[in-house]
């Protein structure tokens, strides 16, 4: 795919278009709080000699940047980062549709191949270590407690309740996968498309600049897929299991994992296992583990 002229080609200073009679014609400086990622900074910052990440494009607006790397992945180079601006078909597990404003959140797919040295049953790890590395990331560069709900959300607290601010999805592709990342950032209460959702700005953030908190992202995700590919996948050698466990907000509550066919199980989140699996503990005294692949919702249980 060649991507769409840059977004940050233009001068930040640059007025939105005037329209006759007054106003500003809607385009991407309408909104001047919310401004277009600069890419040949952000190059500059990640892409260089040693670093995991070999390319980085940000394009304007595109349906979903998984499926755009996904449908390059056989041409790809470990390290190819994807930024849209705005997704128009946004997903996430299940083909559930992810949406939000132009430019107020983060929106990217990046393409990994863990290679030869971790075994393919341990790729499942890698949705949950993104989790790890953007809630280490928002935690430094935002201040804001981002808590992870088994197995690809990400949760802040808004007005003392747990709101959905973020997703990931991870996806087979030619020799790697393409993981995507999607987070709101700057959405205002009347832009939540449920009550329930949640932003960092809502959550109180102390920046909601786009561009730091990518670099974050990034440099965080850097850091801990190396240490767990270095340790060959274990989840354990790596801190990444104690790591996981320490900020998921999922255990030690009552869940109802809900499966496919109408069937469900409920009992209390015990533990994240080796595999990445979230164990239940049952009414009857059975501990039950259970795969992301395996459920279709995970709500909580009263």
């Amino acid at each position: 795919m060649t991507p769409p002229p840059d977004a940050s080609d233009s001068s930040p200073d640059r007025a939105p278009d005037a329209i006759p009679g007054g106003g500003a014609r809607p385009g991407r400086w309408s909104d001047l709080d919310r401004p277009p990622l600069n890419a040949s900074g952000l190059r500059r910052a990640l892409v260089r000699d040693g670093s995991l990440w070999t390319s980085l494009d940000v394009v304007p607006s595109t349906g979903s940047t998984n499926s755009d790397l996904a449908g390059r992945a056989e041409g790809l180079t470990e390290g190819a980062v994807l930024v849209a601006e705005e997704q128009t078909s946004g997903r996430g597990r299940l083909d559930r549709a992810w949406s939000a404003p132009a430019r107020s959140g983060l929106f990217l797919s990046v393409y990994l191949e863990p290679g030869d040295g971790v075994p393919v049953e341990r790729w499942g790890w890698l949705p949950l270590l993104t989790g790890v590395a953007v809630a280490t990331a928002l935690s430094r560069a935002a201040g804001v407690d981002t808590a992870l709900k088994w197995p690809n959300d990400l949760l802040v607290t808004v007005d003392g309740e747990e709101r959905k601010a973020g997703g990931i999805l991870a996806e087979r592709a030619g020799r790697g996968v393409v993981v995507g990342i999607g987070l709101n950032v700057s959405l205002r209460a009347e832009e939540l498309p449920v009550s329930r959702a949640g932003s960092l700005l809502l959550a109180g953030a102390a920046t909601v600049d786009r561009d730091p908190l990518l670099r974050a992202v990034l440099r965080s995700l850097e850091q801990w897929y190396g240490d767990w590919r270095g340790a060959g996948g274990d989840p354990a050698g790596s801190r990444l299991q104690e790591a996981y466990a320490a900020g998921c907000s999922t255990l030690g509550r009552m869940v109802r994992a809900e499966l496919p066919g109408g069937h469900a199980l409920t009992g209390e989140a015990v533990a994240v296992d080796g595999d990445g699996r979230l164990v239940l503990g049952t009414a009857d005294g059975v501990q039950q583990p259970v795969g992301a692949g395996d459920i279709v919702h995970l709500r909580p249980q009263a």
